[in-house]
């Protein structure tokens, strides 16, 4: 009870008097977050603010760059995953949705940017900004914190800053006087943004403070509506809009002067201005809610989340949800360290988002309106990504999102026309991006780790009807040959690999709820990566529908070799489910010890990867790629072979180059959360190499000390005895006082908390 009263008190501090969190409670874990870390090459994280799964992400955007030229898609675009670069010398605006550094993108949707002087509805130039309404900004007036960000507009002498609520984005611009200040809602601006992309954008002037509207797009998401309601802290004094989209048939609303003072403006390529005459460093605050649902709904939200305009109660109020979630685990690190882990424990918690109105209605995959009935509808499933460390985290340190994350994927199921659970899913739509069917171990995992709140009967239903879907990725020819064809499908050895892992966690669900026979089938699917391992090569190989191996085959090549985003090398090595058979296949443990080791030391010259956006240089050691996933367990192989010391080598190695705190510090897509998932559990010491098995490789960690925060009040504490930087090896490993006999942990020993002790020495343990 006194720990209770002391908590209370500490939010109510935080809240109304605006205390730091550090002061009264533990470390303030934000001040270790940078959201400027991010990728140069690829999608960047976006750095504005957000809180943790909000739907709200608001964030600058740094250009216009288009998908296409003349028809043609322009790669530069590629770097704008998530609107922001930290190169680019200008701000476009700041829109309200963005995604979490993906290898492909969407939204930026309702873009707003405050200005002085002449009106201008154009975005401009990043060479001549003053061609339009962007302008020149500078990284040394550039803040971003957990929850809140700040810039100086250089060419209107305007202070920006944003917070944001699940739902709300809230903007604060202080303005230099002015009888020409505007704020510009450009509803043609999006990323990945195209010509025709916005099917119809409407906007209605309420009053002189409230605007509501709403705009449909058609992009990776195929169809997007989302709604809002703004609330200017100010009256306007005169608004406008110009549309830019010249259609035949204008119907009667030619009558109306629709440019000035209307109060309903609307169409396919829509800017709209509100003007205000300003004072010296008047302050104009800007309330922006939205809603999948309706305005009605925006409206909702909009009260219920930010019914004030205390532009630093919002703020304070998203910096201790950050505090807060930021606490679920703890470390004892160096300062350099804190940030690196900080960070990505930050980015870990941006998605899936919160993709509900307060009252619990949202658009669903059939695009109709549904109420969540006892849990909190998520979107934003980046599952081919995320499923092997992302989900896994959050199973372990967030159970109840993981159990409404779940019921999110089983109501798309059931909305879904085709019978399939989401493969890579967003804001009330599948858009279909990349291979497998990667809800299934996500929920499998959970189940087998402890995860109620969901129908283990229905979940295994829908697992099963993915599984055996005519109509997606060529599961007819898997389920006929035991894998995909080359001749059928470009990446079918990849497709057949992750099939077959996916089936061996179907398997582990069944058995798990008593469904024998279900789990005989799919564990003999779980098999099928041996019809496409090649002796005499001993990689995996790629097989047309004959049954005949491709040749020429070059197991370097990640383009037309079978393989989606990687080579055989690495593919081969893609059977979590297995390791123990692929050893054995590869001719035991020193000749597969070997090949990790020429993996990790070749040179991949850069005509392999010419063609695959999503490798780089700065993500490879050797022709192992970390800057994408499905290298990620491989570093954790060597203990299956026996050779434990050189998975804690590597395991370091990663660590102290792919994550670095400088802008560019990430070697790749973080892709809404799985590289930064990767680093949280390698740094504690075990990582989940084979979701649904219930077990973590060991590692090596490097924190000298971390507690996690697991239901029920429990909490685990790693320490790590004879902690050095050259301390890199594991000599033991002890779990509540008892040792590990092999280099493998428990999930089920985890959740009763406790202590894992490692002990660590300068010399390794063979």
């Amino acid at each position: 009870m006194f720990r209770k009263i002391i908590i209370t008190l500490f939010v109510v501090s935080v809240l109304l008097t605006g205390t730091s969190v550090a002061q009264n409670a533990t470390e303030d874990l934000t001040q270790y977050v940078n959201p400027l870390i991010g990728t140069q090459e690829m999608g960047h994280v976006f750095p504005g603010a957000c809180v943790p799964f909000g739907m709200v992400q608001l964030s600058p955007d740094t250009d216009t760059i288009p998908y296409d030229v003349d028809g043609k898609y322009t790669g530069t675009v590629y770097r704008y995953c998530a609107g922001y670069q930290y190169n680019d010398p200008t701000i476009v605006g700041f829109s309200h949705t963005h995604f979490s550094g993906t290898g492909h993108s969407d939204l930026g949707d309702f873009l707003i940017m405050p200005t002085v002087g002449d009106l201008k509805l154009n975005p401009g130039t990043a060479d001549q900004p003053e061609s339009g309404y962007r302008s020149r900004f500078s990284h040394e007036t550039e803040k971003a914190v957990p929850g809140y960000y700040n810039v100086k507009l250089e060419d209107y002498d305007i202070d920006a800053e944003l917070t944001a609520a699940e739902h709300v984005g809230f903007h604060q611009y202080t303005f230099p006087e002015s009888d020409d200040a505007h704020i510009i809602l450009d509803l043609t601006h999006g990323i990945y943004n195209y010509d025709g992309k916005v099917l119809w954008s409407q906007v209605w002037v309420q009053n002189d403070t409230l605007v509501t509207g709403y705009r449909i797009t058609s992009g990776w998401a195929r169809t997007n509506y989302l709604y809002f309601a703004m609330v200017f802290s100010k009256p306007i004094e005169n608004y406008g809009c110009k549309n830019e989209h010249s259609q035949v048939y204008k119907g009667f609303w030619r009558k109306f002067d629709q440019e000035n003072n209307f109060p309903e403006m609307g169409g396919r390529k829509l800017k709209t201005h509100f003007d205000f005459k300003t004072k010296e460093g008047e302050k104009i605050k800007v309330k922006f809610a939205i809603s999948a649902v309706s305005t009605e709904g925006a409206l909702k939200n909009l009260k219920a989340e930010v019914p004030h305009f205390d532009f630093k109660k919002v703020k304070q109020e998203a910096r201790y949800k950050w505090q807060n979630e930021l606490e679920k685990i703890t470390i004892d690190a160096s300062p350099e360290k804190k940030v690196t882990f900080y960070t990505s424990l930050y980015h870990t918690f941006i998605n899936p988002v919160e993709y509900m109105d307060v009252d619990g209605q949202y658009r669903g995959i059939d695009h109709q309106i549904h109420k969540a009935d006892g849990f909190v509808n998520y979107s934003i499933f980046s599952l081919w990504d995320t499923y092997r460390a992302l989900h896994p985290l959050l199973t372990l340190i967030q159970p109840k999102r993981t159990s409404d994350m779940i019921n999110s994927m089983l109501a798309h199921y059931d909305q879904s026309v085709l019978g399939m659970l989401p493969v890579w899913s967003h804001f009330g739509n599948e858009n279909w991006c990349m291979i497998g069917y990667h809800a299934v171990p996500v929920i499998a995992d959970a189940w087998i780790n402890g995860i109620r709140g969901f129908d283990p009967q229905h979940a295994l239903d829908a697992c099963i009807s993915s599984a055996t879907n005519k109509y997606y990725g060529n599961i007819t020819d898997y389920m006929k040959l035991g894998y995909v064809p080359y001749d059928v499908n470009a990446t079918g050895s990849s497709m057949t690999l992750e099939y077959a892992y996916d089936d061996w966690t179907i398997a582990q669900l069944a058995k798990a709820i008593g469904k024998e026979d279900i789990a005989k089938t799919y564990e003999e699917r779980s098999q099928n990566w041996k019809k496409l391992f090649n002796d005499k090569t001993g990689f995996i190989g790629a097989k047309d529908s004959e049954g005949n191996w491709k040749t020429p085959f070059d197991p370097l090549q990640t383009h037309d070799e079978g393989f989606i985003e990687g080579n055989s090398w690495n593919y081969s090595l893609y059977v979590p489910q297995d390791i123990t058979g692929l050893i054995k296949k590869m001719g035991g443990n020193d000749r597969f010890s070997n090949h990790l080791d020429s993996l990790f030391s070749m040179y991949l010259p850069d005509e392999y990867f010419a063609e695959t956006e999503d490798i780089t240089r700065d993500g490879l050691i050797g022709c192992y790629v970390h800057g994408n996933e499905p290298s990620h367990h491989v570093a954790y192989m060597y203990n299956w072979a026996g050779k434990p010391w050189k998975t804690q080598e590597r395991i370091h190695q990663i660590v102290n180059t792919m994550y670095l705190n400088k802008p560019d510090g990430l070697c790749g897509n973080d892709d809404c959360g799985q590289m930064s998932a990767w680093y949280i559990f390698s740094s504690l010491g075990f990582y989940p190499v084979c979701p649904g098995s219930g077990q973590y490789a060991i590692g090596s960690p490097s924190v000298q000390e971390a507690t996690i925060k697991l239901p029920e009040n429990k909490e685990l504490v790693v320490k790590v005895e004879n902690y050095a930087e050259k301390n890199i090896y594991v000599q033991s490993v002890k779990i509540n006082g008892k040792e590990l006999t092999d280099y493998a942990l428990e999930h089920s020993d985890l959740l009763g908390g406790g202590e894992l002790v490692f002990k660590m020495g300068k010399k390794p343990k063979k």
